[in-house]
């Protein structure tokens, strides 16, 4: 690979993608050697310094990250159900010291997570809410990264179409990029409180699935009339941060997940769908996607407009839209936030990645890049510190940044 040292990171990552893990090819199975390939980077440019072995190990760990969130997108729900995504938590916890909290079954219930159990209760296998907690000595603040896990998405009673069906293994998109950052992450040395929030389902068909006109307590206290389950990723979200806040005492929550179609009409197939309630964290998001090549973009932020969509005559809310035309994506979020409360103090990020998350028929491993670059200024990292908007390291001016864009494009 040939490219400037502020591209090696995005670069890695890209390499990362193109060589997926999960086959179930009768002649891969036949194979007895494993293929082993090996990647040399050419620096070019005003640095064209050798890469140190810390720097390598961060690009081991970061295409780590990816091929794990790209093997669990890609792998279908038969073989990777709440039951087995919980196998990968553990897994996970396990080389990095750390015994998950898991809550699932009807312990959910018992404890008012309605969302993710109202979504998940008529599948075979449980639901689950599950945290993995990276807590070291000297942290400053508490992050919790809020993953949606729905392992497979029938779309429940409000069932989907023959068409549109193949693909929802992919509904796990969000918690399996999550989790495959967390790893990384953790690894490369992270200074803050960190927390990794699986929720995971199966909206399944059946005969204790939720129906339209059903009305459930979500972890926030609030009620929701559901008119559409197959609008169940908020449901699992809005009790995931709500636990997030309450729980983990966060002070920045950061929820990713394939959440709308809409999202790929919105910011179409390759920029990831962004809303919060920070612009500082607004344009933060933009500027990792550009250096970690996990592209995003903005969404409208406008609870006071669209949060009415949401209007119930018998619960505080729906959980669908009145008007499916009128910015679906941003008020699949303001549902998720206002769970929280739209004056809730602290930073909020909603990253919807329902188009990136794969292309064609393979996963992309989408997210794992953004959430370490986005959180590049708390980790140990030197290279993590550089990708990072939000690092001292990393003040390009505006111009420049334009120029730099501007020429990558005509390259």
């Amino acid at each position: 690979m040939v490219c400037e040292r502020s591209d090696v990171f995005a670069s890695s990552c890209a390499i990362a993608r193109a060589f997926p893990i999960f086959s179930r090819r009768s002649t891969s199975s036949r194979r007895a050697e494993k293929k082993h390939v090996t990647v040399e980077f050419v620096i070019i440019g005003q640095d064209s310094s050798h890469l140190e072995a810390p720097e390598l190990k961060c690009l081991s760990n970061a295409a780590d990250g990816v091929r794990l969130a790209a093997r669990i997108v890609d792998t279908p729900c038969n073989e990777m159900n709440t039951d087995h995504f919980l196998d990968e938590i553990k897994s996970v916890g396990t080389e990095l010291g750390i015994t998950p909290v898991i809550i699932r079954g009807e312990e959910l219930k018992q404890r008012g997570f309605g969302g993710i159990y109202g979504v998940g209760k008529a599948a075979e296998h449980f639901p689950a809410l599950a945290v993995l907690s990276h807590k070291p000595e000297g942290a400053t603040q508490t992050i919790a990264w809020v993953g949606k896990g729905i392992v497979y998405d029938t779309g429940g009673l409000s069932i989907k179409g023959k068409t549109t069906m193949p693909g929802m293994k992919r509904d796990c998109g969000g918690a399996a990029a999550i989790l495959g950052a967390f790893k990384a992450t953790v690894k490369q040395g992270f200074k803050d409180n960190l927390h990794a929030v699986f929720c995971l389902a199966e909206n399944a068909v059946g005969p204790l699935a939720t129906r339209p006109d059903d009305i459930h307590t979500l972890y926030s206290g609030k009620t929701v009339e559901i008119n559409n389950t197959d609008a169940e990723g908020r449901l699992v979200l809005a009790d995931g941060v709500v636990y997030a806040s309450k729980d983990l005492s966060a002070d920045i929550i950061l929820d990713m997940a394939t959440l709308t179609g809409a999202q790929g009409i919105s910011t179409g197939k390759y920029h990831a769908a962004v809303m919060t309630n920070n612009e500082q964290w607004e344009v933060a998001c933009v500027h990792a996607g550009r250096s970690s090549g996990d592209l995003a973009h903005p969404l409208v932020y406008c609870p006071e407009l669209h949060f009415s969509e949401f209007t119930s005559a018998m619960a505080d809310m729906k959980n669908s839209v009145a008007d499916r035309e009128n910015a679906q994506s941003s008020c699949a979020g303001l549902f998720i936030g206002s769970h929280l409360g739209f004056d809730w103090p602290g930073v909020w990020v909603h990253v919807d990645i329902a188009s990136p998350v794969h292309a064609g028929e393979r996963a992309t491993g989408f997210g794992v890049a953004l959430l370490m670059a986005l959180f590049g200024q708390a980790s140990d990292d030197s290279m993590l510190n550089q990708v990072s908007p939000l690092g001292a390291s990393t003040n390009v001016p505006e111009d420049q940044m334009e120029r730099d864009c501007k020429r990558r494009r005509l390259v």
